[in-house]
């Protein structure tokens, strides 16, 4: 379920709670999380509706100044069932607060050594630490300049670098990727 940056603003603030989605089948579900930019989400109910039963208050909590805006909008995806997600921010994503975390002893150490290696065995190829040491030589390194030097399709690597990201060593840019400061303590151990 993808948010745009405006609503993703509203959900941090707590003033979004509802989503409307047209799916041919949900792609959260009820008791579920979602990550987003805004912070993890905590899927509440979901619940088959139609277009007619949203209400000026439904669409006000799913970040819409009318009902008719958010109709509109639900109109561009006419295919699919409609649903209505209620949710609520359940805290602050965590990966920021792992990424700067600095104090990594010999037992975190040998911990994300082993899921770095567990990635290329998995790949079938070394890319981790390779794409690491070429996210700390520069800050802003794109996804395409990593991929041509590790020789990886770039949606591939993109899909990697994500990876990477959840153990706290990377993080995005608006343009590009750089490590973070686990990351780097990380590496300057390695």
């Amino acid at each position: 379920m993808l948010f745009g940056k405006a609503i993703l603003d509203q959900i941090a603030k707590g003033d979004v709670t509802l989503a409307f989605r047209r799916w041919t089948r949900p792609t959260v579900k009820a008791g579920g999380s979602l990550r987003t930019a805004a912070g993890p989400l905590s899927i509440g109910t979901i619940d088959v509706i139609n277009a007619e039963d949203i209400s000026k208050e439904d669409a006000r909590r799913a970040g819409y100044p009318t009902r008719e805006v958010l109709l509109a909008e639900l109109d561009d995806r006419p295919d699919g069932t409609l649903y209505r997600i209620a949710f609520h921010r359940a805290g602050d994503d965590p990966r920021l607060s792992l990424r700067d975390d600095t104090t990594l002893g010999k037992a975190d150490r040998a911990a994300i050594a082993a899921r770095l290696a567990s990635f290329d065995e998995t790949a079938g190829q070394t890319w981790a630490k390779p794409t690491l040491r070429l996210i700390a030589s520069r800050d802003g390194i794109t996804a395409a300049e990593i991929a041509e030097q590790v020789g990886i399709d770039k949606l591939k690597l993109k899909a990697r670098i994500r990876k990477l990201k959840e153990l706290g060593l990377t993080e995005s840019l608006a343009v590009g990727y750089r490590l973070s400061p686990r990351g780097r303590s990380f590496l300057g151990q390695v």
